[in-house]
């Protein structure tokens, strides 16, 4: 495989599943100006963390993120997508059902985000309803038909905890600088392409948004784009003023392929180097990931709702060394689409409107 593809430990982890995300705050953010944010440096938050051992792991939190260390040397941040769709929203409303939360964010149009998760704090469905009351189903993590189908493609005992699943590597029929494009030297039409790509190999069930998150093996089934030209202030995660442009190709083909199939969804990925220590390059790719989705929906009008971003900070380098590199970070565009749909995501989905509203 390429380097830089997500590889897949040679040992597997724990298998209880990870501890929830933070819970979100049921209160609107309101959009600032490019430029006058405060910016965020993670010498704030390190005399912050909290440090303990839960299942077998190392767990960390910090303000907005809890950091999982797992025996096996992967590890994992987690942090709630929601805090994204909050920004610039008319109203945030949690509630309880039974024992799942929903989350209703209401924007100014009146559009509606709501996200449903189960008392563990894993997600069950995102969905978006306009002022209408037409709906788009997002994502749809319910254990329906598809979840427990395959096993014999390498699925180690249907997921471990619930989060972790082994598939054996795919075989490549694409050139390799078609699996991972470099967005700096493609044209928009390859990055277009390259969003609305099949898998690289069959997909054989669904797989719900912490399995693709928290599994190289079953990210590596989509094609990837490469952002690695944006120039970070050391220790920081606000992407400047003046590095905002380059994210102009990744938008437009993303705002096209949202367009194409309006229940499109995007993984963001944020990748660092190896300098520092790895908890601190986790959070910060975490974030700088998130800030990137931030931007996208900000400046160019991409979807919230149909993009989520994970940091991944040093476990997969493009070039092998210690020190500083460009090539390492970087952030990652990838449709999961397909592997959350069961490899039904090549079609566009029924016109908005198709089915009745609920109420």
């Amino acid at each position: 495989m390429p380097a830089g593809t997500p590889v897949a430990p040679a040992t597997l982890p724990v298998a209880t599943p990870l501890p929830p995300a933070p819970a979100v705050q049921a209160t609107p953010i309101p959009i600032q100006q490019p430029g006058t944010r405060p910016t965020g440096r993670m010498d704030d938050f390190r005399g912050q963390r909290q440090e303990r051992t839960e299942g077998g792991r190392t767990v960390i939190t910090e303000p907005g993120r809890v950091i999982v260390r797992d025996p096996n040397g992967q590890s994992f941040v987690r942090h709630n997508d929601v805090d994204r769709f909050r920004y610039g929203a008319r109203d945030v409303r949690v509630t309880r059902d039974g024992n799942d939360t929903r989350t209703v964010v209401v924007r100014p149009n009146g559009t509606q985000i709501i996200t449903v998760n189960d008392r563990d704090g894993r997600l069950l469905r995102r969905i978006r309803r306009d002022e209408r009351g037409r709906e788009v189903i997002i994502i749809d993590n319910r254990r329906g038909p598809g979840f427990g189908a395959g096993l014999a493609a390498g699925v180690v005992a249907g997921a471990i905890g619930g989060y972790f699943v082994a598939l054996p590597p795919p075989v490549l029929r694409i050139p390799q600088n078609r699996y991972i494009v470099e967005a700096e030297d493609a044209p928009p039409e390859l990055i277009y392409d390259t969003m609305i790509a099949p898998p690289v190999e069959r997909i054989e069930r669904r797989y719900s948004l912490d399995e693709i998150r928290y599994s190289p093996s079953v990210r590596q089934r989509m094609p990837s784009i490469d952002l690695d030209s944006i120039n970070f202030e050391i220790g920081s995660w606000e992407i400047p003023p003046d590095q905002a442009g380059k994210l102009q190709a990744i938008a437009d083909g993303l705002n096209r392929a949202i367009q194409r199939n309006p229940s499109a969804v995007f993984l963001i990925e944020g990748h660092t180097d190896a300098v520092g220590n790895d908890v601190d390059n986790l959070s910060l790719s975490d974030r700088r990931a998130e800030s990137a989705a931030t931007l996208l929906t900000q400046q160019f009008n991409v979807p919230a709702e149909n993009l989520t971003s994970q940091g991944y900070g040093e476990q997969y380098l493009k070039d092998q060394t210690d020190g500083p590199s460009r090539l390492n970070r970087r952030v990652t565009i990838r449709n999961i689409t397909p592997l959350l749909n069961g490899g039904q995501a090549s079609l566009p989905p029924p016109p908005p409107g198709t089915a009745p509203p609920r109420r």
